[in-house]
């Protein structure tokens, strides 16, 4: 399932991450990535436990807290410390799946599985040329770039990549959550039933029993898959 959310950043959030980010450390971005994923990856990063990571993290983390849909898209149980990168001058990164557990900064080896995937955009699509994220599933390849503050999610088991940075700059945010519910085809099924009872209630109101039946039916649901 992959989910476009638009403005998940204001644009003064965008201009102060990309501020922050301006006077920032850059380190060769391998340092994050697997043994396999590493021989294709070439872009740059922020160390993880820089004070700017963790305080831009934070900002993201608060946002993410007051998007409904990123909630209904991911049904996060923990997110793992937004990460920051750049790509330019020719940068990419390869065909590549995510390692499925991630450790958690500074928790002394506290451990994640990565479900769902996000990379929320830094940079408009007209500062750079090349830099789409290209997803691939059972259905081909799918390209996307996206405006600054917008966020795409996706599930952590995808092979995808970054496709050369021919011209300019493209900035963004990387993220994982582990999800209440692991399997990518029900929460898909969650997040779908979802947007139809907020387009019913929209429509009916909230004293139908149809909508009623609907939302307990989506609880129901949530309760038999979701891993607490």
């Amino acid at each position: 399932m992959l989910v476009q959310i638009a403005d998940v950043l204001s644009p003064d959030e965008v201009r102060t991450c990309r501020q922050r980010l301006e006077r920032s450390q850059w380190v060769d971005g391998r340092v994050t990535a697997g043994d396999l994923a590493a021989k294709s990856k070439r872009n740059l990063q922020i160390p993880v436990d820089s004070e700017e990571a963790r305080e831009l993290g934070d900002l993201i983390l608060n946002a993410l807290g007051r998007n409904s849909t990123y909630h209904s898209a991911a049904l996060p149980l923990r997110v793992l410390p937004p990460m920051f990168n750049r790509y330019e001058g020719g940068m990419t990164f390869g065909s590549h799946v995510d390692n499925a557990i991630r450790t958690v900064p500074g928790t002394g080896g506290m451990r994640i599985r990565a479900d769902v995937s996000s990379t929320l955009f830094l940079s408009d699509p007209d500062e750079y040329e090349g830099g789409e994220l290209v997803l691939k599933d059972v259905y081909g390849s799918h390209a996307v770039k996206l405006p600054a503050g917008h966020l795409v999610v996706y599930p952590a088991s995808s092979l995808h990549a970054v496709t050369p940075v021919t011209r300019g700059s493209r900035w963004a945010s990387f993220f994982w959550a582990q999800s209440m519910v692991k399997d990518d085809g029900q929460r898909g099924m969650l997040y779908e039933l979802d947007l139809a009872i907020i387009d019913i209630r929209r429509q009916l109101g909230d004293d139908q029993e149809a909508v009623l039946s609907l939302v307990n039916h989506y609880h129901n649901l949530l309760r038999r898959w979701a891993e607490l």
